[in-house]
């Protein structure tokens, strides 16, 4: 059985090369933890969306959150709170996407996929699919229009993200 106190360098061993090649030529930054731009980004985990590159900002501009199906979750809704309070953040655009695994399928199909391929029950795990991506994305954005720990001078919207063209398709709330 493996020490789970032992840090797995094996399994990193790729992510630590690259990181010192990073830090070898890394020269500081005098970037604050505040969103230069005043913005968050909520989006999906998918490796094919590069939030800052999308919306043209580079490191510092935004909060970048992100999470299966880019969902509006208890934690995001504390985190985005947050960073209205103490980080800078005005406005928060929450960018779900195309192509999405989250999309389309049911909690059910979800949880009976992974136990059928894995032997693994999730059941206890809620996952925040949704039928349709316009559908939750409404849902979501309507969500922290409405919080009340939200100041109402704080912009939120939502605009779903096409993987395969790369931009941006704004909703209407």
């Amino acid at each position: 059985m493996p020490d789970s106190k032992r840090f797995p360098i094996e399994a990193f061993a790729d992510v630590l090369a690259a990181n010192d090649e990073y830090a070898a030529s890394y020269r500081g930054s005098d970037l604050t933890g505040r969103a230069a731009q005043g913005l968050a980004i909520v989006t999906c985990m998918d490796s094919r969306i590069d939030p800052l590159r999308a919306v043209g900002m580079k490191p510092g501009d935004a909060k970048i959150l992100r999470n299966a199906g880019a969902r509006v979750t208890d934690d995001v809704h504390r985190t985005l709170i947050l960073a209205v309070y103490l980080l800078g953040v005005t406005r928060i655009l929450i960018m779900p996407h195309t192509e999405c695994r989250m999309v389309g399928s049911t909690e059910g199909q979800i949880h009976a996929s992974i136990r059928a391929e894995y032997g693994v029950d999730t059941r206890s795990v809620e996952f925040r699919t949704t039928a349709d991506v316009d559908e939750g994305l409404a849902q979501d954005v309507v969500r922290l229009r409405a919080s009340p720990l939200l100041p109402s001078a704080v912009s939120v919207g939502g605009a779903v993200y096409d993987v395969k063209s790369g931009r941006l398709r704004p909703l209407e709330v």
